[in-house]
Order: C-alpha cells, then structure tokens, then sequence
C-alpha cells in the first residue's frame, strides 16, 4: 500500500492510495479526488461549519460497496472536532446508546483527513451546533425536488420556480443547487426560530399545496410508484434527524459530478429548453468557481 505523510494546516496527515481509480467510468484517481477537494476547500467549507457530517464511503471505488458513516470512525484524530448529539429527531436521548459522535469539518486538514477515507459525498443536516456542541434550531429549510422517469432535470427546473414563487409568497428567497444525482435542491434561509418538526410542516405545506394545483407534474407523496413521470417534492430532508448532501460535495456516481449551486437564470432556461441544464463535474464547477465565485454564499 503506498502511503505519502503530507503537511496540511499544521498537521501531518498520512494519505494513501493516490492512484487509486475511485470513478472506473472515468478513471478519476483518488489524488484527483483530494486535490478537488482541496480547492473547492474554501467555498465548501463555509456551507459545512458547525454542520455535524455523514459521510458515505466507497473504500473500492464508486461501483464496489459503499456504506454510511456517521459516528467518527475508529482512529479518529484527537484534533478533529465533534459534536456529540442525540439519535432521535427530537434531540432528546438520554442515555450514550441514543447519542451519535459526529465529526465536524470547519478546516482542510478535517476535510483531507475524511477524503483520504474515501469519503466521496458529505451529507449534512438543516441545523447547526454551538461551541458546546448543542444542536441549534434550523438555519435553513430545503426541498428536494427528485424526477421520476421519463422526468429530469428539465421537469425539475419548472417545478423549482414554482417552489421559488411559493416560497417567496412566504417572505422567504430560495436558493437553487443541483443534486449531482438526478434532481435539484433548494434552499431558504431560516431565521432559526422554527425547529425542525415546524420547518418540516412548512417544506410539506409548500409540496402539498403544489400537488393540489399541478397535480400532473407534482406530487408530495414518498410512494415512489406514484413517482412515474413527475416531480417528489422531498420535505423529509428537513426532519431533525434527516440529511442532504452539501452544496459542493462530490456524489458516488459513474462520473464524478458534484452537487453544484446554480444561478435562477441557468434554471429559468433549463424549465425553457430540456438541453440547457445538466449535472456538472468536478472540473466544471472548479471553472464554474473560478468564473462565478461562490453562487450559494452569494449575496443577492
């Protein structure tokens, strides 16, 4: 096994493995993942503070097993920080068999130190924790918007303004991220004073309501055989215990795309023309970052 010991931040961090191909459909090394991660380091990291993070994993490479993380791992770096929470969507567990030890990841040296354990996509709550690692109310409510086939992207991208117009019906400006996956995400900033059982009711209202009027085209339903050529609007993901994948992160697919914050204007086309709106890859939204800078930290 080839291991080098790199500096990051002040820390030595072993890494191995650079030429490991982790994307066989592209033969993307697991060096080419780092240094993505890396670069992409100073707009992903912002969107991952004092976020307790779950990570799943592909130690042979997207197509081999991948499994679920999220208590910090065997090993762990006494420097990496964590937050020790409760398992339930409630936060009220009582006993150390009803908490989870999650990391956080506000630095490179965090962010490497994950990666280099093949952790391809960081997925992380709607809520925060404070210095003390108590979870806080949400800072954000999201919707998923996730196509049954024949839909794609371009469905979503005309479901997402009509999420937009509701939303900003109810004072709050929304956000639009690819999923990297299939679908799109999107994003309000809350004032924290909901907790997540009442940022819930909000995204299911919102969906439901959606449903009731283009019911041709919506559905709030989770039974995905009710799915077949619309869009889910996934309200769940709000739940306490619920989890979606950062803006930024990398996804296990074929290729290595990569959940990737869009302009309304890239949206407004994608609902106008089915060609116009794709999932990006890595090195795409490096340019894209390059050219544009942070569009989901950007001020309106």
């Amino acid at each position: 096994m080839s291991e080098v010991h790199v500096e990051v931040e002040g820390r030595t961090l072993r890494i191995t493995n650079l030429d490991k191909v982790l994307y066989p459909g592209t033969g993307t090394t697991k060096g080419e993942v780092l240094n993505y991660y890396a670069q992409v380091a100073p707009v992903l990291l912002p969107h991952l503070a004092d976020r307790c993070v779950t990570r799943i994993r592909w130690p042979h490479g997207v197509g081999g097993a991948s499994f679920f993380e999220k208590n910090a791992p065997g090993g762990t770096p006494s420097w990496v920080r964590t937050a020790t929470v409760p398992t339930t969507g409630s936060r009220a567990g009582t006993g150390d068999s009803d908490r989870l030890v999650f990391p956080i990841v506000d630095d490179l040296a965090t962010l490497t130190w994950l990666v280099n354990l093949a952790a391809l996509e960081l997925h992380v709550h709607q809520w925060t924790v404070d210095s003390r690692g108590r979870p806080r109310n949400p800072d954000r409510l999201v919707i998923d918007l996730d196509p049954g086939e024949p839909a794609g992207l371009h469905e979503c991208a005309q479901v997402a303004l009509m999420v937009r117009d509701r939303l900003a019906a109810r004072g709050l400006d929304c956000r639009p991220v690819t999923s990297g996956s299939k679908g799109l995400h999107l994003y309000a900033a809350l004032p924290g004073r909901l907790d997540s059982d009442g940022t819930s009711a909000l995204a299911r209202e919102v969906a439901e309501e959606l449903q009731k009027e283009q019911g041709d085209l919506v559905t709030a339903t989770m039974t995905k055989s009710r799915r077949g050529g619309k869009v889910f609007l996934d309200w769940s993901q709000n739940s306490g215990s619920k989890t979606t994948v950062s803006p930024y992160s990398l996804r296990g697919r074929q290729r290595p795309t990569v959940a990737t914050p869009l302009t309304w204007a890239e949206v407004e086309a994608g609902a106008e023309d089915a060609l116009a709106l794709d999932q990006f890859s890595h090195e795409e939204v490096l340019a894209r970052i390059a050219e544009h800078g942070d569009l989901f930290g950007a001020e309106d």
